[in-house]
Formats: C-alpha cells, sequence, structure tokens
C-alpha cells in the first residue's frame, strides 16, 4: 500500500538564472520519484526553500508535468527575495494559488451573457443602463 511522503525524492535544478531586474532566482526543476506517483507543489516548495535558504511563501512551482513511464517530473520554480516583488511581478493567478491574494467573485456566466446582449440594444452612455440588471416587479 501506498503511503504519502514515505519514499525519497531527489530534485536537480538547471538552468538557473539569478533575474534581478524580477528581484528573484529562476530555474528548471527535475524531480525524481521512482516509487511515487508524484510529488504535491507544496512539498517541492519546502525542499527548495531548505536547499536554497530561502523562505517557503517566497518559493513558487508551477508548470510540472511527468515524463511518460512515471518516476520523473520536471517543471520551473522561481525565489522571489521579498514579498514586496512577490506581489507586484507574480501573475494574479499565481498568487491566488499561493494563497496571497482571494479570487474575484464572479456573476453567473447566463448573467454576465444576458447582460451583455441587453447592452447590445442600445448605443452610447445608454449601455451602462442596460447593462444593470433589470428591476423587479415592472
Amino acid at each position: 500500500m501506498y503511503k504519502p511522503n514515505s519514499s525519497p525524492v531527489t530534485i536537480r535544478t538547471r538552468k538557473f538564472i539569478t533575474n534581478r531586474l524580477l528581484a528573484r532566482r529562476q530555474f528548471v526543476v527535475d524531480v525524481l520519484h521512482p516509487s511515487r506517483p508524484n510529488v504535491s507543489k507544496s512539498e517541492l516548495s519546502e525542499l527548495l526553500a531548505s536547499t536554497y535558504k530561502a523562505n517557503k511563501e517566497r518559493v513558487i512551482t508551477f508548470g510540472f508535468r511527468t515524463h511518460f513511464g512515471g518516476g520523473r517530473s520536471t517543471g520551473f520554480a522561481l525565489i522571489y527575495d521579498d514579498e514586496a516583488s512577490q506581489r507586484k511581478f507574480e501573475p494574479k493567478y499565481r498568487l491566488i494559488r499561493a494563497g496571497m491574494t482571494t479570487a474575484p467573485t464572479k456573476t453567473s456566466r447566463k448573467l454576465r451573457k444576458e447582460r451583455k446582449n441587453r447592452a447590445k440594444k442600445f448605443r452610447g452612455t445608454k449601455k451602462a443602463k442596460a447593462a444593470e440588471p433589470p428591476k423587479k416587479g415592472k
């Protein structure tokens, strides 16, 4: 039976670049996990943080693909120097994944389409008024 975090994982980095303009270190990560199906991004972040003497929250891992046959995955990692530069340069969706910001609440697809189609019937400043939800009771 498989037990998580029980078998060892080897991490190798290549194409290491210290990017001063974006205040980060960036590199390709090769993960060897022969007796495991895969390794979680949070676990990889912890391992990379300990290897490069960084804070776990400053490590961003993404784009991991498992090679055919398993046992080996390749992805990309960034280690930011500080939180301010991470918030400034990191895309919003990755900040949401890292738990640094919250995702905006979306209206339903049907409501968005209805609003768009109502607005198509008007020109100019009346479009904004048409885009508002219709009044109940009329």
